[in-house]
């Protein structure tokens, strides 16, 4: 009706702005599917490489498909000395996202085809930016321990070598292999903050790398992205298991966030993190004392969260919750767990922005203007 106030949908809940064949979440069952394929057989019997060509390609790749993508994701892996030295001289002055974004952004000045529109070059663009993003996060991390910049190895699989570059060791094969879960599990997510704002970017037609660079801005925050770092600082203030039920009491009490729980869409258990819980849970034997005492107060928090808040107000552990301590043991800092996300992720933004463009509407939506109108202008002579 004319005249009328419009309904105001606050953080856009619950609003369907287009169409995707990428991903399935489903809040209320606790399932997720990428291109139809659910998390769970991805996980057990994919790689990372795989899931990638599943993603921006829309099916899973014959072996002869797979070994020419494994082989182009290789040939993007190193880096140009301009990059290296930017990451260098920001490490210790910036947080590692902020080094990460500003490596992305500087990308396009190392690819002829940055510009170029054609969907081709949007997908061998897309390979560019993950496999460069790895190098660029794994790179920060070296630097961030004192090391020097180490070249790729192209023999070694996308996580072992993105392991290789931050160590300069070879990883063990079954350290691969939790890292490879761990990138498949947050591969993509339909159109989540940093999915939606890359899109938003994109959808201007401005180039991939741009969109991209969004994505990055937009996980940096703890309500996204950096909600694994905040939740292993949780489990590391309460210290001990013995003091989780007093510190999760004290916390509901004062109304405070129990990091790693609750999620816009998942209103029962999150399905990636029954995977990460089984992968931690199982590490338990070779952990150190530290991992094992973080597995024990988280699986105390989630005991206690899911007897209060479970079933009676639907918040659940995350994938988030469980991701920390895994990530810990491995040696991975805590400072470099988003940029990491970012590494993951960065398959699915590829997929989606390429996906939108095929019907690309700029995302223009409106907002209610609530202050004042035609007020007198006051020379600032005359202002007091």
């Amino acid at each position: 009706m004319e005249g009328e106030a419009p309904h105001i949908i606050h953080g856009l809940e619950g609003v369907y702005f287009t169409e995707s064949k990428i991903c399935k979440v489903d809040g209320t069952l606790g399932k997720l599917y990428y291109r139809g394929y659910p998390i769970g057989a991805l996980a057990a019997n994919s790689s990372f490489e795989e899931v990638c060509y599943l993603l921006l390609n829309g099916a899973l790749p014959t072996k002869k498909q797979l070994r020419a993508f494994e082989s182009h994701m290789k040939a993007e892996r190193k880096l140009p000395r301009h990059i290296v030295k930017t990451i260098a001289e920001m490490t210790g002055k910036a947080h590692p996202t902020d080094i990460l974004r500003t490596a992305v952004s500087s990308l396009p000045t190392y690819d002829p085809e940055a510009y170029e529109k054609s969907q081709d070059a949007n997908l061998r663009k897309s390979v560019r930016l993950i496999s460069k993003m790895a190098s660029i996060t794994a790179t920060i991390g070296r630097f961030m321990c004192g090391g020097k910049y180490v070249y790729p190895k192209r023999k070694l699989s996308h996580s072992a070598n993105f392991l290789y570059m931050l160590t300069g060791k070879a990883p063990e094969e079954k350290q691969a292999k939790l890292l490879d879960t761990m990138m498949i599990l947050h591969a993509e997510h339909s159109t989540n903050a940093s999915t939606f704002a890359t899109l938003v970017t994109g959808s201007t037609l401005a180039d991939l790398y741009a969109a991209i660079t969004s994505g990055i801005a937009a996980l940096k925050g703890p309500l996204h992205g950096g909600a694994d770092e905040a939740a292993l600082l949780m489990l590391r203030a309460i210290g001990k298991p013995e003091n989780t039920e007093a510190y999760v009491e004290h916390a509901l009490e004062d109304k405070q966030r129990i990091m790693g729980f609750g999620h816009r869409i998942y209103k029962t258990y999150d399905p990636r993190a029954r995977i990460i819980k089984a992968d931690l849970e199982a590490l338990q034997s070779s952990a150190s004392e530290e991992i094992r005492d973080l597995t024990a107060i988280a699986l105390r928090v989630e005991k206690l969260m899911i007897d209060k808040l479970g079933q009676s107000r639907g918040i659940w552990p995350n994938i988030d919750f469980f991701a920390g301590p895994i990530y810990t043991e491995m040696g991975i800092h805590p400072d470099l767990f988003t940029p990491l996300f970012a590494v993951s992720r960065v398959p699915g933004w590829c997929s989606h922005m390429l996906e939108y463009w095929q019907n690309n509407r700029l995302l223009r939506p409106l907002e209610l203007y609530t202050g004042p109108l035609d007020l007198e202008y006051v020379p600032i002579s005359k202002r007091r």
